[in-house]
């Protein structure tokens, strides 16, 4: 499988694995996302991911996929930050779009880029 990739496995679909996430989970904000992180030790190493747009901010569907599918490619392309790190994790992250505008690819990218970073920190 490629390494740029973002399979079915690496989704978040657990119930309650989402229910612990937003329960017991670290939380920051970085302009246009609110992102919660929850990592337990392991013996092998995995990450998954949930992506969220919000109704709230986006009415029209086409513009709350439109951001999602942003939101995954920047994901996807980034995603070895995480996975370089060398201690044996669960980590589970969700990525919560705040903002009532639709931004550019890019300002995206860079935005899931500083997430990551600080979240591989933190590990």
């Amino acid at each position: 499988m490629s390494a740029h990739s973002l399979s079915r496995n690496e989704r978040l679909r657990s119930l309650g694995a989402v229910r612990r996430l937003f329960e017991s989970g670290e939380s920051g904000f970085i302009f246009p996302f609110r992102y919660v992180w929850f990592a337990e030790p392991d013996t092998e190493r995995s990450v998954e991911v949930l992506f969220s747009v919000p109704k709230k901010f986006h009415k029209r569907a086409n513009k709350r996929n439109l951001v999602r599918r942003r939101t995954k490619e920047a994901y996807r392309l980034q995603k070895q930050i995480l996975t370089d790190a060398g201690t044996p994790l669960n980590l589970d992250l969700a990525l919560i779009y705040s903002s009532k505008e639709t931004l550019s690819a890019k300002t995206i990218a860079h935005a899931v880029r500083r997430i990551l970073e600080s979240v591989a920190k933190e590990l």
